[in-house]
């Protein structure tokens, strides 16, 4: 499938912001209201979609009205890049209502992160459209730093490769040297990926998986990775780069992921904490290729552009 890369974002561009996870009721409103604030003093224009604030289901708005945002933030003309407010549960519940052509005939950036990475990586698989893990709308406003939203535009706008920062300190769990397209996220999701109709490749992949531990127990993530490991998806990937987990145990992820995958693999792994449920979120390009090299200082490196 050809591969499709969005083109960079432009000071005085419209962003469309759409909710296709958790509903944005509550104080989320005011959240938005205050990263549009933040976004427009930037100098970029803000869209809201016609479906943002419904909770038609009283725990989401439908799949169909969630869909029909998605759809239509493509078509919009106007629309340059389309930012995921929040995460939530259900993002998934669009798969089957998503115009997947209409993408395909109007690439743009779109974003976001925890359950938004399901959306993102099927929109990647369907289509060759390259999409982004990244801070969530709402985010912009209720982080504590402004890191995350310097990283977005440090991508969208500028087109730096840079992951995270120079600086970023990264541990080796297994020395080697890998190319491959990037996919993955949050943990649950991912797994979720693995099988049926609406399942991705995790073939010649570098894999990038992150969890929150406040909803995913070392046990959990255990149960989530010895699936993945008994769907064959280890045997596919060419490298696995470790995120942000933290649970009250203290038992990490790496940690996890070495006692499921043993020593049966020959790929390269690598952890960092500059992407995930964290305040330092990086922007990773989901459907660029990029390369790890543990004898680096900084081991994961983008070797081709993601916007244009």
């Amino acid at each position: 499938m050809k591969k499709l890369i969005p083109n960079r974002l432009k000071v005085g561009d419209t962003v469309g912001v759409i909710a296709p996870s958790g509903p944005i009721i509550g104080r989320n409103i005011e959240e938005i209201e205050k990263a549009r604030e933040i976004i427009e003093k930037d100098g970029f224009r803000v869209k809201y979609s016609k479906n943002l604030f419904s909770n038609a289901n009283e725990y989401s708005s439908t799949a169909k009205e969630k869909a029909e945002d998605i759809n239509y933030m493509f078509t919009d003309k106007e629309v340059k890049m389309i930012w995921c407010a929040k995460g939530g549960s259900n993002s998934n519940s669009t798969f089957e209502y998503i115009d997947y052509e209409i993408i395909k005939q109007n690439p743009k950036i779109i974003c976001g992160y925890s359950d938004i990475t399901s959306l993102t990586n099927i929109i990647t698989e369907k289509t060759g459209l390259v999409t982004f893990s990244a801070t969530n709308f709402k985010t912009i406003a209720t982080d504590e730093t402004d890191y995350s939203y310097k990283e977005a535009k440090k991508r969208f706008v500028k087109g730096i490769l840079e992951i995270g920062q120079s600086n970023k300190e990264y541990l080796v769990l297994k020395e080697g040297i890998a190319e491959g397209d990037l996919i993955g996220g949050n943990l649950s999701l991912i797994r979720g990926l693995v099988a049926g109709k609406y399942s991705i490749s995790f073939k010649n992949k570098i894999l990038f998986l992150e969890e929150l531990g406040f909803e995913t127990d070392p046990a959990l993530a255990s149960n989530f990775l010895y699936y993945m490991k008994q769907n064959g998806v280890f045997e596919q990937i060419k490298g696995l780069w470790i995120g942000n987990y933290e649970h009250e145990s203290k038992i990490s992820l790496e940690k996890v992921v070495i006692d499921v995958i043993e020593d049966k693999y020959n790929f390269p792994i690598i952890k960092s904490n500059n992407f995930g449920h964290i305040e330092t979120k990086t922007v990773i390009p989901i459907g660029t290729k990029a390369k790890i090299d543990t004898s680096k200082n900084v081991k994961i490196e983008l070797i081709e552009k993601c916007v244009q």
